[in-house]
């Protein structure tokens, strides 16, 4: 198979366990969404490949810091959310795994809407943004501006309570600056959820 992998713990932990069933002699390639995850699947014996757009990938897994109503994802807050996107569009099926608590009933609800901003006049797209997003804010690592692993910035946004995440998407998209945003919409087939009592709830799009 050839697999595509997000970013973040959850994955992390996904990938350690085929590491850990195959002991390095893994036939699966894999397409790696941040620097840290190549890192990990490189250690559990998967050839890592680029997406060179020949085929597409048997299934990609990753996870979310928001699930929503019918598998609307809130996600990017480790700041590859790019590169997740772009995996998850490169895949045939897409699954989510993560833990139960990260179930809501509306997006925003514990979690900043993370917009990824080119860097040149970055200021100038924050101010068309806030027509949309008026409560944002630069994310910043020790002094500095955080930079993706495609040298762009990232501005987490409140999400108002009565906002339509479909609408916010395309409203977004239509901002000149903007290069991506972290909500998931219409894209995950399922997702897998652990329970604190080690159980697995198991959520499919309608």
């Amino acid at each position: 198979m050839t697999i595509g992998l997000g970013s973040g713990r959850a994955v992390w932990s996904v990938i350690e366990a085929i590491g850990a069933r195959w002991s390095g002699k893994s036939q699966i390639k894999a397409v790696v969404a941040s620097e840290a995850t190549f890192a990990l699947a490189h250690a559990a014996g998967m050839e890592i490949v680029q997406l060179d757009g020949s085929s597409e990938l048997d299934i990609a897994v990753d996870g979310a810091d928001e699930v929503g109503p019918d598998l609307q994802l809130l996600k990017g807050g480790g700041g590859a959310l790019l590169r997740e996107k772009v995996v998850a569009a490169a895949a045939k099926r897409f699954v989510i795994v993560a833990e139960t608590t990260k179930k809501v009933e509306r997006l925003g609800q514990g979690f900043r809407l993370p917009v990824e901003i080119v860097r040149f006049g970055w200021r100038d797209t924050r101010r068309r943004l806030e027509a949309l997003l008026p409560d944002n804010e630069l994310r910043v690592v020790g002094d500095e501006p955080y930079m993706t692993d495609q040298l762009h910035y990232i501005l987490d946004c409140s999400i108002p309570e009565d906002t339509d995440p479909y609408e916010l998407d395309g409203a977004l998209q239509a901002i000149p600056g903007v290069v991506d945003h972290g909500l998931f919409l219409g894209i995950a087939e399922r997702a897998l959820l652990g329970t604190p009592v080690g159980e697995v709830e198991v959520i499919e799009r309608a």
